[in-house]
């Protein structure tokens, strides 16, 4: 009959004290898990500004084949028999081409064919991917690098090396103004929400 009688406190607590806690059961936390949750990846490396420099006059020089294939595809599609014939139908041309050129290699791996070679891309101020919208201003504001330049030229009427000049000027005032960004950013990527970072890994130590 000892089966009717509750058990008694003496004999339930022990059982309770025995039995594993679930905080006891859980595994620990280990401490570089810990601090890898806290501690903030370290900033994208932004390349040199000679590296930049010679990435775009790679660039130049590649896009001569794009230009020469695109003019020969207005002209003969349009019957063009002169350069005065369909001038600025040309000129809207090869600037849509551009566009779509770069647009194109910075939305899709943020690589042209000259940042492949020097091992540069193009990602979004955050570090991810570039949208459409940023890629397309970042074209529209790379040209200040010579307009306000070529602009000034026309309107001071200026001729022979002054043609040459005043440009030059916007090009060096533009790259001098690369100094006044924390990260050494151009000001058109700046503008547009994008950088350029450096994908050339640190030489390992010994």
């Amino acid at each position: 009959m000892a089966f009717l009688y509750p058990l008694a406190p003496s004999r339930i607590m022990p059982a309770i004290a025995a039995a594993p806690s679930k905080q006891h059961c859980l595994p620990p936390l280990r401490k570089e898990t810990a601090l890898s949750a806290i501690t903030p990846s370290p900033p994208l490396p932004t390349p040199s500004l000679r590296r930049r420099l010679c990435s775009m006059l790679y660039e130049a020089m590649l896009l001569f084949g794009v230009i020469f294939i695109s003019t020969w595809l207005f002209s003969t599609l349009l019957q063009q028999r002169h350069a005065l014939y369909l001038r600025h139908g040309l000129e809207l041309w090869l600037f849509a081409v551009l566009g779509l050129y770069f647009v194109w290699f910075w939305t899709h791996g943020g690589q042209t064919l000259a940042m492949k070679t020097w091992r540069l891309r193009l990602v979004g101020s955050d570090g991810g991917s570039v949208a459409i919208g940023r890629a397309l201003a970042r074209f529209l504001l790379s040209w200040l690098w010579f307009l306000p330049g070529l602009a000034l030229a026309w309107a001071l009427q200026v001729q022979g090396w002054m043609l040459v000049i005043i440009p030059g000027l916007n090009l060096l005032l533009w790259t001098a103004l690369t100094y006044l960004d924390p990260q050494r950013q151009f000001l058109h990527d700046r503008l547009a929400g994008t950088r350029l970072i450096d994908l050339n890994l640190p030489p390992k130590r010994q």
